[in-house]
């Protein structure tokens, strides 16, 4: 263990010198987050397909219970069950499109993560940045639970649990619990728990924030103290459906789907779950009496339970629906968490967006209709009136506008359209619109996954840590 330890300590100071001006000690939040203990009991594990790169090179790391899907260079890092998904990334002679310029790779993009403490994190890589298209990139960086890094190459930066940073090139930033961020790029900020801030230059500015009382119910975060509330209660009452899926090497078909559908190895499925034509269901997803009509999708950590989606419903990373009837293509974003019950029903009508990060936690049965916008803390039909607005009616807003603590500047009907044309892009990555011999997506090309494990030195200096391996095809 003793250069585990002497990993830990050097993640832990590289941070401490980087965020010195934000008065940020890393030692307070990440030496107690994690046994040492418990770093050597997981495997890791790969993907391997015929549809994506195979490149994968491990360096003086743990990686435990982590997962790996296309090229990848992890060094001097730390990965405690995090899901490194690297299913778009962008190969040698591909071309990016960037305000009227055709930019053509050099090389096979790459994830690299170096120097980096990741528990229980998401990375999905969606690069965007036209100047270093060939590697997305994360380094010196400590990230909570259930954290989400999307599109987001980063540097020097912490991410408290439940954050989300999505399409955002961040340096030398701290990012606190449940804080969502879509910003383009962001230098030495510090961002409050529970702050929800999405910019787009000069056509929009979104912003809302929960209040410290009500967020602290749901995620809390002291230094030296584990995240404790309501998000973590819900998912550690789960776990051990997960932890029976990593214990088996081999596990017989759960339900029946089609052939053109899939269910990860690593998602739990459990009750009368049915599973449509065209659905994605990704690693560690969580499914129990849940419907999913054609076309709908499950990312990774999303807890879909006694709920029913109609069909082309995304439910982006992280984000739970429980006793719920969702129409058709209803967007639910990123570590959104919408609880309904037996004797309070949440129905939402066709085409809504659920912003990411928004809490639907309801006293009442409540019916969102068709069309709508909605952000915040929603408890009954009172709340949705401060929390919601109609998509074609936010359209029309051009200029300042705030309804409760929701504060928008900008062309409403550029917001409206930006979402919709990323919900209808994850629709077609997503092999949605598969029609049998066009448009084949994720749910189509992850069919054919076989799992690859890789374990740590059981005992020694060495323990808990991993051989450096390097795979290629």
């Amino acid at each position: 263990m003793k250069q585990l330890e002497k990993l830990i300590s050097q993640i832990a100071s590289r941070m401490n010198a980087i965020l010195f001006k934000q008065g940020f000690d890393a030692d307070l939040y990440i030496q107690k987050c994690i046994p040492l203990d418990k770093m050597n009991k997981f495997y890791a594990f790969y993907g391997i397909t015929s549809s994506h790169p195979l490149g994968f090179y491990f360096r003086h790391s743990n990686l435990a219970g982590s997962y790996f899907l296309g090229k990848c260079a992890v060094e001097n890092s730390i990965l405690y069950k995090s899901d490194i998904r690297g299913d778009e990334l962008k190969a040698q002679g591909d071309i990016f499109h960037h305000q009227g310029s055709d930019i053509v790779l050099y090389d096979d993009e790459v994830i690299r993560i170096k120097g980096s403490f990741l528990i229980k994190t998401l990375v999905h890589n969606y690069s965007h940045n036209p100047e270093n298209l060939e590697e997305f990139s994360i380094l010196s960086t400590v990230s909570m639970h259930y954290a989400n890094i999307h599109g987001s190459p980063m540097d020097g930066c912490f991410l408290g649990p439940f954050s989300t940073v999505d399409l955002t090139t961040l340096h030398n930033c701290v990012v606190g619990a449940y804080a969502y961020l879509q910003t383009g790029e962001l230098s030495n900020k510090r961002i409050e728990p529970g702050q929800i801030l999405i910019s787009n230059k000069d056509l929009f500015d979104f912003s809302y924030r929960f209040s410290s009382k009500d967020l602290n119910n749901y995620i809390a975060f002291e230094p030296g103290k584990k995240p404790h509330g309501i998000f973590v209660d819900f998912t550690e009452n789960r776990k051990k459906d997960f932890q029976k899926l990593f214990a088996v090497v081999h596990l017989k078909a759960r339900i029946k789907i089609s052939d053109c559908a899939s269910i990860n190895r690593y998602a739990v499925v459990k009750g009368e779950t049915h599973v449509g034509k065209n659905v994605l269901v990704a690693q560690r997803a969580y499914l129990e009496n849940a419907w999913l009509g054609d076309g709908a999708n499950a990312q990774e950590n999303c807890y879909i339970i006694n709920s029913r989606l109609a069909g082309n419903n995304v439910t982006a990373h992280g984000a739970n629906i429980i006793h719920a009837q969702l129409e058709n293509k209803v967007f639910v974003g990123f570590n959104s968490f919408l609880q309904g019950s037996l004797n309070c029903p949440l129905t939402i009508g066709k085409e809504s967006i659920i912003m990411p990060h928004t809490i639907i936690d309801l006293k009442e049965p409540l019916d969102i209709p068709p069309g709508h916008l909605v952000w915040g803390l929603i408890r009954d039909r009172k709340d949705v009136k401060e929390h919601s607005i109609l998509l074609k009616d936010f359209s029309r807003v051009n200029g300042k506008f705030s309804r409760g603590l929701m504060h928008f500047k900008g062309s409403g009907s550029s917001f409206v359209k930006a979402f919709r044309d990323r919900i209808e892009h994850i629709l077609e990555a997503n092999g949605a619109y598969f029609d049998g011999s066009k448009n084949k997506g994720h749910a189509q090309m992850g069919r054919d996954i076989s799992f690859n494990i890789i374990q740590p030195y059981p005992r020694g200096p060495l323990e808990g840590l991993y051989p450096t391996i390097a795979i290629h095809s």
